[in-house]
Parts: C-alpha cells; structure tokens; sequence
C-alpha cells in the first residue's frame, strides 16, 4: 500500500516558500477565480496568472476589484501553455513552484503535504492525486460522462501510487496541479530545451509539457514522489459531455509521443524505474484490450475441444472473470465512495474496448495537437507541432538579429547566454522585459534577458 511522505515535524519549507503560476486562456471566467480563491486559502507568497492578449486586463479589472493583492498578472500574444509558463518563470521569486491548472480545487491542507519531500534535496518534483469535481445535479448524459472521466482519474491515481511504491517511477507528474524546485526550472538548458523540444526529429513540439519535465527530472537525476493522502487531493474539472472523447484523444496521443520518447529515445527509465516501464509505458504500444481478451477467449476454446463441457465452462468462466477483476480493481476506491455508480459499470466495459479505437486512431495522428475542447484552446494549433524541414529548422536557429551592425542567429544568442558571456546589444537596450520577449520569442528571450546577456 501507498504511503505518502509524511509532514515533518520542524518543516524548512512553508507556504510562503512557495509561488503557484496558473497557465489560463481566461481573464474574468468564475471558475478561474474560484480557483484562484481556493489556492489563496493555503497562504503561498503569491500567484501569477498569466493569460492571453487582452485578458490581462480584464484579469487586473478582477484582482482589483476583489482586493488580491498577492496575485500577479501577465499575457503572452498566443495562447500556448508551454510559453506562458515560461513567462512566468523568470518573475518567481520562491524557492518553490507549483503549477495549476484555471479549473482545480486545493484542500488548505495541499501545500503542507506537497512540500514535505521537497524537505529532501534529492527530490525535484512532486505531484498528487486528483478527483473528478462531480456536478451537483447532473442529467443522465452529464452522470454517464462524469463517471468514465471520474474513472478515469481514479485509474491513473492507482498507476501513479503503486509505480511510486515497487520503485519510485511515475507516468507523469500531471500538470493539473505540480511542484518544482525554482532553481530547475530556471535552469537555463531547461529553458532551452523546454522551448525547443522535437518530436522523432519531424516537428517542433510545444505541446505535452508536464510529459517534458518529468522526463527532464528522471533524465537528470532528480527524484520525484507522489503524495496520495486525502489531504493532498485536488479536485478537477472533465468534459462532462461528448466532448470527453477528445480530451481522450489529446491525451491518448500525449502518451504515445512521451512514452515512445521515454523508452526508445531517452531510454533512462529502463534502468531506473523498471517495474513502471512495464506496467505503464509499455502498455500503450502492447496493451490493446479488445484484441488481446478476444485472442485469449478463442486460444482457451481451442484448446479446450476435448474437455467435458462442465470443465469447459468452468475454465471460460474463470478466464472471463479473471479478465473483469484484472480491470475492476483498480476502480474498487471510486465504486466504494459512490456504490450507486455500480449500475453504470456495463457502460465503463463497453468504453474501454471503444477506447482501443481512439488510441489506434491517435496512434495514427500523433502530428495532430488541437485540443477540440475548449473554446480558444487551438488558437496556437498550427504553432504546438511545428514541421521542421531543412529549410524551416535553418529558419529557427538562423531568425536574424542585428547587433551593432553584424548579423547574429538567435540560436547563437541563446548558447552565448547559457554560456553566461555577455552580448552588447544596441538593439534592444531600453527594452522592457516583455517587449524583449515579444521581440525575440518568449522562451530564447528569457534565457537572454535574465541570464545576464544584454
């Protein structure tokens, strides 16, 4: 069984330690701000919100009017979660990030049990466990809906305690709500390769970036943890209408990229999560239910031709409920908080099996971003998988920047500035740091701007 770290008794680290930045599309929404209002309540040193384009002032509008004065607001030009987190990185001033989602719900007991392995130097990220935020009076279509993404957040709850348990591996450490170390992700060859991540060598990627950072954090030799205690729980918000198969589908395809990644391109998690790598990164090349339970239905019938029919029966049944419980136990914690969901339990079989089909077809179109379930969501589509041809990937690491009458690449500025050298730039003397960013592009222009090299 599962046990999270337990609170220290004399903490180092406290709620204000800690900044909490939220990537959102909204500026005025009434969820973003029950959110907001809901990670206040646990007292961290501050949040930034950072947005898009004309939000930012109708995010102040609120702060304003609701006297937040510990909430923190910037925007980026495109809506993509990758360069606003990189926005807001440079601005953190505590030795502790986390990461929230505009539509989560902290328990004021959340900070005091993420922050307890961060004790432990050795740890670099930790995550929690997360419920589905059930409606209140939900129609029959909206409970049916609720309850396969309620199972399914029960289902990677389970993953993520038992790999955590046999030996310390984690799928990802989900960016609904997640804690770093500040100094990791100020970490400017994190910047740059956050910024700059390709996918099979094809494309540009700026999509799957909590699938990016625990991958970094394995790659680099940083422990992660898990911290499962009801104290710890965030609850959530899933499409609670046709529209959950398309956050099915972005998630389907999130996992063949970064799993496919893991295993064949950085390999790490072979050596040292060995159990999580077979329970939870092979199954989504090996695991393909439909035709592995009709492959072993028809091996067992064959075999057994010459069995006495009661035996026969006996054996189909045991393999039959064999197949059930394998996949029923790990939903038992959801089916024993709310029993009356029991009823719908066909409706769960039926949709694993359908579920084959959106991860075939994911397989099929891993070039493809767009989240499909969110209004202003795939505004920055064509910009989260970007084609790099020959032509195009000279483009990304040539852009010109003229420096005192010579013409330097960007990709040559961002390796200056990790280097720590320092570039003279009349160009862009008297700029203000978000002027600079929007002028060179959000993640090399952090690097730049706040290692020193202008």
């Amino acid at each position: 069984m599962h046990r999270p770290i337990p609170l220290p008794e004399n903490p180092r680290l406290t709620s204000q330690n800690v900044t909490v930045v939220i990537p959102s599309l909204q500026g005025d929404g009434g969820e973003l701000w029950t959110t907001i209002q809901s990670i206040l309540a646990t007292e961290p040193y501050e949040i930034i919100l950072v947005t898009v384009g004309a939000q930012e002032q109708r995010a102040k509008k609120v702060a304003k009017e609701l006297n937040l004065s510990r909430v923190r607001i910037y925007s980026v030009s495109q809506p993509n979660k990758r360069r606003q987190m990189v926005r807001a990185i440079p601005e953190i001033r505590t030795e502790i990030t986390i990461f929230a989602d505009d539509d989560v719900t902290w328990p004021s007991t959340l900070l005091l049990w993420m922050l307890a392995p961060l004790e432990d130097e050795h740890y670099g990220g930790v995550g929690t466990n997360q419920r589905l935020r059930r409606a209140e009076r939900p129609s029959l279509q909206q409970r049916i809906w609720g309850y396969l993404g309620a199972l399914y957040l029960e289902r990677r709850n389970f993953d993520c305690a038992s790999c955590m348990v046999i030996d310390g591996g984690l799928p990802c450490l989900s960016g609904r709500t997640v804690a770093y170390r500040s100094s990791i992700l100020k970490d400017p060859a994190f910047t740059y390769e956050f910024t700059h991540e390709e996918w099979l060598g094809q494309y540009q990627l700026n999509a799957d970036d909590d699938n990016f950072i625990t991958r970094w954090l394995i790659s680099h030799g940083q422990k992660i943890s898990y911290q499962h205690h009801k104290q710890a729980e965030v609850l959530t918000t899933l499409e609670d209408n046709p529209k959950f198969l398309r956050q099915c589908l972005r998630w389907s395809r999130s996992n063949w990229r970064s799993n496919i990644t893991s295993m064949f391109c950085d390999g790490h998690i072979w050596m040292h999560q060995p159990w999580s790598t077979y329970a939870v990164y092979l199954t989504t090349v090996s695991h393909w239910a439909l035709a592995w339970d009709a492959f072993l239905i028809y091996l067992f019938i064959d075999m057994s031709k010459c069995w006495p029919n009661n035996s026969r029966d006996m054996g189909l049944a045991a393999l039959v409920g064999w197949m059930f419980l394998s996949k029923f136990l790990k939903l038992l914690g959801h089916y024993v908080r709310y029993p009356g969901d029991f009823l719908l339990l066909p409706v769960s079989i039926v949709f694993g099996y359908f579920h084959g089909l959106i991860k075939c077809y994911a397989m099929l179109s891993l070039n493809v971003t767009a989240w499909g379930s969110r209004e202003g969501a795939d505004d920055d589509d064509a910009y989260r998988m970007i084609r790099v041809s020959q032509k195009h990937q000279e483009g990304l690491e040539y852009r010109d920047a003229e420096a005192d009458g010579d013409r330097m690449s960007l990709y040559d500025l961002t390796m200056r500035a990790i280097g720590g050298k320092r570039i003279e730039q009349k160009r862009f003397s008297g700029m203000g740091v978000e002027a600079f960013h929007e002028s060179v592009g959000h993640g090399v222009g952090q690097i730049i701007w706040h290692t020193g090299a202008l």
